[in-house]
């Protein structure tokens, strides 16, 4: 098992040195490949949406309203380096609002030490979010922070510690 993470930590490390030395491309395919995605989803959940109908009306209909707006993002995204960079700063902007008002909640209801640490924590990220945000919003630097964090991830992978295997007990 380590033997794959040391193999994978090489890998993401490689791969965010290419995106780091080519942003644009990067994000250009990373974009692509998220169209293509989308566009997938967004097909499957008509399908379903079909399949569904007889057991759910519900769950039919809410099939086939995602689907139609996963083809149609999916559609608005391919080939959209800026779409997409603006569709990732929306995302990573929701996320640290939800962080700040989370821990604001937290800060205020939350009982000891470790809940007001957590509140804390999640204002400090929410912040940072936000100022990522800002940084997505531009392709460019969507790609550095991309490559950035599959070189940490790869640094990671590969010196996770190996879990100790126990030696069989013998009588």
């Amino acid at each position: 098992m380590k033997h794959n993470n040391v193999l994978f930590g090489i890998l993401a490390i490689l791969l965010g040195l290419a995106v780091i030395a080519f942003p644009l491309i990067s994000v250009f395919i990373v974009s692509d490949i998220v169209a293509i995605g989308l566009i997938f989803i967004g097909i499957w959940l008509l399908a379903q949406s079909v399949v569904t109908w007889s057991e759910s009306k519900a769950m039919s209909i809410l099939a086939l309203i995602i689907g139609i707006i996963g083809v149609i993002v999916g559609i608005g995204l391919f080939g959209k380096v800026l779409a997409f960079s603006i569709f990732a700063g929306i995302i990573i902007y929701l996320g640290g609002i939800f962080l700040i008002v989370s821990g604001v909640i937290s800060l205020i209801s939350g009982k000891g030490n470790a809940g007001r640490a957590g509140g804390f924590l999640g204002i400090v990220l929410g912040i940072l979010y936000l100022i990522i945000g800002v940084y997505a919003l531009n392709p460019f630097y969507l790609a550095l922070l991309i490559g950035l964090w599959l070189v940490l991830t790869g640094i990671f992978l590969v010196l996770e510690p190996n879990p100790e295997v126990p030696a069989p007990k013998t009588e």
